[in-house]
């Protein structure tokens, strides 16, 4: 293709629209009015030879091939953005938008200080959070739509870069009045009350008490660790979930975190990027400072 042909000035154009999902906001994103942007996007597909979009009641879904060109088309953006821009990230002044995906414990242990210490030093930086577990997160890493996710596992394959966090190690919790445990908990005990657990066909859990011959009651399935103190408050029901986790409930909901009188191994977590934004100064200074708050906690 003879690239004089091509007017390179649709690549972000085409990023917004399906970065944003909406012909509006894709507009207003990049300062244009609606009418040039649809006429942009009558270019794209002309270009193209195909849709590239198709109008949804959930907006703008990217056809195949619209999928196909995006991580190329970001890769190429990011590209040209770190040739141009001044070698230092001034972050105290930047309004980069950041899009972080996380699941229950990097909503409820790592989100709230690090958008706290965000806030205070580079206020002007916006931040979007997205759940961790969609069934398209690594082709959202790949092509730049998600930034950075933030995971109890690996997301490996193409593309895809990642680092260890922090550990953690899996506690059991009761409410405090309960009737059958006191300040320590047994094997019997354990094993004996009910349980609610994360819905999962085979958790690390219940694997490791099957090597020792041992079973736990579960009496209730739950699909996110957050969910069960919410339940254990106002039961005589039992859950172990990571420690850092257990002790932000302990003391809003009357709640006892107790030593599993099982050992079980460390929990990793891991955040995650796309080789699209790995050299990109503001995604290494996101990066670096996750990983600075995460070592203080």
């Amino acid at each position: 293709m003879n690239l004089r042909s091509v007017d390179l000035n649709l690549i972000p154009i085409f990023d917004a629209i399906f970065t944003e999902g909406n012909l509006t906001r894709a507009a207003e994103r990049m300062a244009m009015s609606q009418p040039a942007m649809s006429n942009a996007l009558a270019r794209l597909r002309r270009q193209a030879r195909d849709p590239l979009f198709l109008r949804t009641a959930k907006g703008m879904v990217p056809t195949p091939r619209a999928q196909r060109m995006a991580s190329d088309f970001r890769q190429a953006l990011t590209l040209i953005r770190n040739g141009l821009q001044p070698e230092d990230f001034d972050f105290s002044a930047t309004q980069r938008d950041f899009s972080i995906a996380v699941e229950d414990y990097g909503e409820a242990v790592i989100t709230p200080p690090f958008m706290d210490w965000l806030l205070k030093t580079a206020p002007r930086v916006q931040a979007r959070i997205w759940p961790g577990r969609s069934q398209t997160i690594q082709d959202e890493l790949r092509n730049g739509t998600v930034d950075l996710a933030v995971d109890y596992f690996k997301l490996e394959g193409r593309g895809l870069q990642s680092s260890l966090l922090m550990t953690d190690e899996l506690v059991s919790m009761v409410r405090s009045d309960h009737p059958l445990v006191g300040d320590s908990l047994s094997v019997k005990q354990y094993t004996t009350l009910p349980h609610v657990v994360l819905g999962q066909k085979s958790p690390m859990v219940d694997r490791l008490l099957s090597k020792r011959g041992l079973k736990r009651h579960r009496a209730l399935e739950v699909p996110h660790f957050i969910s069960m103190p919410l339940i254990v408050k106002s039961t005589d029901f039992i859950c172990t979930l990571p420690r850092r986790m257990a002790m932000v409930f302990q003391d809003h909901f009357r709640l006892k975190v107790l030593k599993s009188p099982i050992r079980f191994p460390k929990i990793p977590i891991y955040m995650v990027w796309g080789d699209a934004v790995g050299a990109d100064p503001g995604h290494t200074w996101l990066r670096q400072s996750l990983l600075q708050l995460c070592r203080r906690l």
